[in-house]
């Protein structure tokens, strides 16, 4: 079996604590005599930190490098006791104590220590003690799953990032932003702590750009998702209904208002009529950093690996707060999501969890795309799935002459307006292609060099002017 099947995440019998900071909620599980607990949290020392305030009970923590030692109500230490069995033995012999475990995760897939932990589950609910398991993920083989209570740690919400800006500003005499606070929520307490403090060392404020920077540290280390520049809405030739639209969406995001936050929108047209660009616009609209999510690039040999890494993309973007997640060209990141047949439900699976998170989630504006409508699972289409879709056509004259405009302040370039006359059918990014070809072959040459697409596929795309 390989060690990756091993590991199955903990299905929904299994109780849920969402911790909010303060004393953990653990103290009620071990006054209920809960002999097991799996911490789910990024921030193990913090945890700690947390766990030394629970009264009634002597806290220990061991890892696999410094053995046991006790952190309260006395301190003690046996360094000898670096070997997982050798700790989960040692507090079957210890009254009323928890032994914080940080690393143990990684031995549990061994059977020798998955069996030592189930001999020892009687004992320790026998004498009033508790193994918990500090883990990044809530993971544990199959045969340890019904023992283990799950405890999963909330990262640090915006007023706690506030008070921790006003601990480090006032021996400074700076002021806390209330902006770069809202910013740093999805960070961990000690990525924004380096972030202000770099912040203050640079600049001397509290900086929303710097904790911006801190995250997409973030996202560039999980290797998941990729964040890109957003774009100035004045690049983009036409659409002025869906710039109309996302502005008045943008309203939504402000601090003070009670509106609905919406789903987002999803792109449809031929290629090259602006779409991507236009994704990247909108983020510059709402002033969120852009993430772009590729399915594909999720997918995975191992069995169930690519489900579990589409479930942390979604726990990242969730991280991450306000954003505009890009989803390009759709059809083909869910070409499987139909029937399932070809990779043995892999996509199907990836899709389901992608669709439940997107009606759920609060933070991110999605922003689709497609070139075939046609080709899209159903579910994507439903009313309610997407706040509106967008038929992006082949540019009308007026915008045309627009593209031409913009392009000629892009490159430098000289096109007559009155060109746009003559380039009925051609898409945003051909003219463009023209203009980048003209730098070197002449206007003249590059214009006749292109044949369009509404010309080479005309029983794909039709001029709708």
């Amino acid at each position: 079996m390989k060690h990756s099947d091993s590991f199955l995440i903990f299905s929904s019998f299994i109780w849920k604590y969402h911790i909010k900071g303060g004393l953990f909620m653990i103290s009620d599980l071990l006054k209920a005599g809960f002999p097991a607990v799996l911490l789910q949290t990024l921030e193990p020392h913090r945890t700690e930190d947390e766990l030394r305030n629970i009264p009634g009970w002597q806290i220990a923590r061991w890892d696999c490098v410094q053995g046991i030692r006790g952190l309260t109500p006395q301190s003690f230490l046996h360094e000898d006791i670096q070997s997982p069995i050798e700790a989960v033995s040692w507090l079957m012999s210890a009254k009323d104590t928890v032994l914080v475990c940080h690393g143990l995760s990684a031995f549990v897939d061994d059977p020798m220590v998955s069996q030592a932990i189930l001999n020892a589950i009687p004992v320790y609910k026998g004498i009033g003690s508790c193994l918990v398991i500090v883990s990044p993920t809530p993971a544990l083989p199959a045969q340890l799953q019904p023992f283990f209570h799950l405890v999963e740690v909330k990262l640090p919400e915006e007023e706690a990032l506030y008070r921790l800006q006003a601990e480090l500003g006032e021996p400074l005499n700076i002021r806390p932003n209330r902006k770069a606070a809202r910013l740093a929520t999805g960070l961990t307490e000690f990525q924004a702590e380096t972030a202000y403090s770099l912040s203050l060392t640079q600049k001397g404020y509290f900086s929303s750009k710097t904790v911006t920077e801190a995250k997409s540290q973030m996202i560039k280390k999980s290797g998941l998702l990729e964040i890109f520049p957003a774009a100035n809405i004045l690049d983009v030739g036409g659409l002025n209904p869906l710039k109309e639209y996302v502005a008045n969406r943008a309203q939504a995001y402000k601090p003070d208002s009670k509106l609905p936050k919406p789903k987002g929108i999803l792109l449809v047209g031929v290629p090259g009529t602006g779409k991507s660009k236009t994704a990247c616009a909108i983020a510059g609209m709402l002033q969120f950093p852009l993430l772009r999510l590729d399915i594909g690039a999720l997918k995975n040999s191992l069995v169930g690996e690519s489900e579990r890494r589409m479930r942390e993309s979604t726990k990242i973007v969730d991280a991450f707060g306000n954003c505009v997640l890009f989803l390009d060209e759709l059809e083909k990141m869910f070409s499987g999501a139909r029937g399932g047949l070809k990779d043995s439900g892999t996509t199907m699976g990836m899709f389901s969890h992608f669709l439940t998170w997107a009606n759920e989630q609060k933070s991110a504006f999605i922003v689709g795309t497609a070139n075939n409508i046609k080709e899209l699972p159903p579910e994507f289409l439903r009313a309610g799935r997407f706040d509106a879709i967008w038929f992006v056509d082949l540019p009308r004259l007026i915008e045309r002459r627009e593209i031409i405009k913009i392009m000629n302040r892009k490159y430098g370039t000289s096109m007559p307006e009155a060109w746009a006359d003559d380039l009925k059918g051609y898409t945003g990014s051909e003219i463009e292609q023209i203009l980048r070809d003209s730098l070197y072959d002449g206007l003249e040459a590059a214009r006749h060099s292109l044949i369009p697409l509404s010309k080479t596929m005309t029983e794909v795309v039709q001029n709708r002017e």
